[in-house]
């Protein structure tokens, strides 16, 4: 028999309201007593008192039994999360880099209070990831996971690869539609799909990564240069997170730009799409596509998430009982691209081999292997203006 839920809700934008209209369409055992939301004057499509400034209204009410948390203040998410699940509430979030940055902590609170956090729309919106490594991949020995977990960086990729749009212009699009904020570092500096990663690595490896460890480049230093280079050799750039397993003791995390070419099932994920493409052991390559924004794909996966707690749904995180067998790693040598301005720059960088090199009065480029710990170290270095790196297959 399903439970029936007694919603708070923090937040009423984008995915909140996305959430309300899929909610409204379904007859479903639960019920939203209140929403919390930050302003107050701004009309909405609701009647007025169901919404509060007061956290304490949802916060307090013991007939509220799980909070759904939409908003974008990862400390606040985390304080709400955090109260909600010690007061005996079941949480469901969106809040990537809430989770990301707290995800061992809320795993004990999960445990010791026997509270449910759920999170499926915190990473690449639509497509259900969290749930099919919990579930079907729980005993199965993952290669790799990788793909594109950023809508916004890979519309402004997509408009320059196929429409030769400039970046700025693409930038620019993109947040026109609402795809990338007004500061958008969050997206091209690749920080958004490296909190997406550090989650799907716990589910898939058993490991908690904090965040502010892994290694994040993004496509914010992307020149002309770069993308002829990459169309004279028929390939697009892609930014990518990978989270890769080597000799069955080490995982290796990070989120640089890519080259990829036609025969990468990634090449054709175009726009806001996302996707995710996870290599087993046994169940060898298979790929997950769809919307990996949007107010309305991103309600889905909440919705998916409120409706199991229906059930008593709650993530087991399997793979962390056997979480002494790997541990994070940045040993890890990998091929690069690293266009440069300044002259000196190749001679603070360590490079173990260099392959091509070209030197021209406007272009100046160097591929060869390089260590992950020296591009972290050398990461300031490598990401000033006028410099952009790409990995290499």
């Amino acid at each position: 028999m399903s439970k029936k839920l007694i919603i708070g809700m923090f937040g009423f934008g984008v995915v909140g309201q996305g959430l309300y209209d899929i909610i409204k369409t379904k007859k479903l055992n639960l019920e939203i007593k209140k929403f919390v939301i930050k302003n107050a004057d701004k009309q909405r499509s609701l009647p007025a008192e169901l919404f509060t400034t007061d956290a304490e209204a949802i916060l307090s009410d013991k007939e509220i039994n799980t909070v759904v948390e939409l908003i974008d203040d990862a400390d606040a998410a985390f304080e709400i999360t955090k109260r909600a699940l010690t007061s005996g509430k079941n949480v469901v979030s969106a809040n990537k880099k809430m989770i990301a940055s707290h995800l061992e902590e809320l795993v004990a609170i999960q445990q010791e209070f026997g509270t449910s956090l759920l999170y499926e729309g915190a990473v690449c919106g639509s497509i259900p990831i969290i749930r099919n490594l919990e579930e079907y991949y729980d005993n199965e020995l993952l290669h790799s996971v990788t793909g594109i977990f950023n809508g916004s960086s890979n519309y402004i990729l997509s408009k320059i690869f196929n429409e030769n749009q400039s970046y700025d212009a693409a930038l620019q699009k993109a947040q026109d539609l609402g795809f990338a904020e007004t500061d958008p570092t969050l997206d091209v500096g690749g920080y958004d799909p490296k909190y997406k990663l550090a989650i799907v690595a716990s589910h898939a490896y058993g490991i908690y990564v904090d965040p502010t460890a892994i290694l994040n480049l993004g496509i914010d230093k992307l020149g002309e240069q770069d993308i002829r280079f990459a169309k004279e050799k028929g390939y697009k750039i892609k930014l990518l997170p990978l989270a890769r397993e080597i000799d069955n003791r080490r995982v290796v995390l990070y989120v640089l730009p890519r080259f990829v070419n036609k025969d990468n099932i990634l090449f054709n994920v175009e726009n806001e799409n996302n996707g995710v493409l996870v290599k087993a052991a046994f169940a060898d390559e298979q790929f997950f596509y769809g919307k990996g924004a949007g107010g309305h794909p991103t309600g889905s996966a909440v919705l998916s998430d409120i409706t199991a707690l229906r059930y008593g749904y709650r993530y087991e995180y399997k793979k962390h009982l056997d979480a002494g067998q790997v541990a994070y790693s940045t040993d890890y040598k990998l091929k690069i691209y690293l266009r440069y301005a300044e002259e000196n720059t190749l001679e603070q960088i360590n490079f173990d081999t260099i392959s091509e090199r070209f030197y021209g009065e406007n272009f100046k480029y160097v591929i060869g292997e390089i260590s992950l710990q020296e591009i972290i170290a050398k990461r300031d270095i490598i990401n000033q203006t006028g410099n952009f790196v790409a990995e290499l297959s």
